[in-house]
Order: structure tokens, then sequence, then C-alpha cells
């Protein structure tokens, strides 16, 4: 499996499938999940009515809409509350069942935002290695499943943080 990191906009990705950082609700919020839901259109709300939202650490499908992605695999972070209620496990169920969804839906490349950094407040050194041991270790384990993920970063500090993980090897 290919690895990389990108900076920019992760709706701008034509990829088979994008991972929304979403709430429990799956009905749209702010930061990613708004730019999401914006760019994919009404068709995606009306969709993801009928999920009956998400559980911390799990992930659901929806159609892509208008998104160059066929595909947008939901998932919910989790809040940040000190590191000593289980959000690292959590947050590594949120990539690892993200990544087993796109598997099911015949996805072999993948997008994926910076899971519960922004108002969730997982501190993003922590969330980035999170990241890249938790994708690392499903390629490990199901090799030939997914060809390429691409960890997108909003901003160039996060960018140059999943640079220096991914070549640390």
């Amino acid at each position: 499996m290919i690895l990389r990191a990108w900076q920019g906009d992760i709706t701008m990705l034509a990829v088979d499938a994008i991972v929304n950082a979403a709430n429990e609700a799956l009905l749209g919020g702010g930061g990613v999940d708004g730019a999401i839901h914006l760019a994919a259109g009404p068709g995606l709300l009306d969709e993801c009515r009928g999920l009956g939202g998400c559980d911390t650490g799990e992930a659901k499908p929806t159609g892509g809409h208008d998104l160059l992605a066929h595909w947008v695999v939901h998932t919910v972070g989790p809040v940040w509350r000190g590191g000593g209620h289980g959000e690292a496990v959590l947050l590594g169920s949120c990539y690892r069942r993200s990544l087993e969804v796109a598997v099911g839906l015949g996805a072999r490349s993948v997008a994926f935002p910076a899971i519960s950094t922004g108002v969730y407040g997982y501190p993003r050194e922590a969330a980035a290695r999170i990241a890249v041991d938790t994708v690392r270790a499903f390629g490990h384990d199901h090799p030939g499943d997914i060809y390429e993920v691409t960890l997108v970063a909003f901003a160039g500090d996060d960018l140059a943080r999943y640079e220096e993980l991914l070549a640390a090897g």
C-alpha cells in the first residue's frame, strides 16, 4: 500500500473514498464535516438521515454525490478528555473501521482528514502518529486490499508532521 501525505482540500480529491470526520448525528457540522456536506450537495444529507447516526470509533458509508470521490466513509472521532478515557483506542478504531468499510465498498484509494484534531481537541502530534501507525498496520495485515491512502493536511504544519512520521518508517 502506498501511504502519502498531501496538503489541500479533501473534497477536491479524485479518490474512491474520502473519510469524513463526522459527529454522531452524521447530519453535517463544522470543519471538514461541513466542507464535505457542502461540496457533496443535499443528497449527502438526505442519505445520512437514513443511517441512524454513528457511534464514536465506528464508520458508515454513503455515496459521494457531487464529490469527485465515489463514496464517503463517515467516522466519529473521540473528543479529547486528557487521554485517560480510551481516546487513543477510539481514534485508532476510526482509521481501522474506515478502511474496513472502504474495502467492503471495493475502494482502492482512500483519503483521510486529521480526525478529531479540530474542535474535538485531540493533540495533533499524537493524532498523526495514530493515523500513520494504524494505516500502516492495516496495510500490513491486509496486503493488496487498498492501493493508496492519502493523509490530507489542511495546514502546512500538519503536512510536515505527516511527512516526518512517514519518513521515519
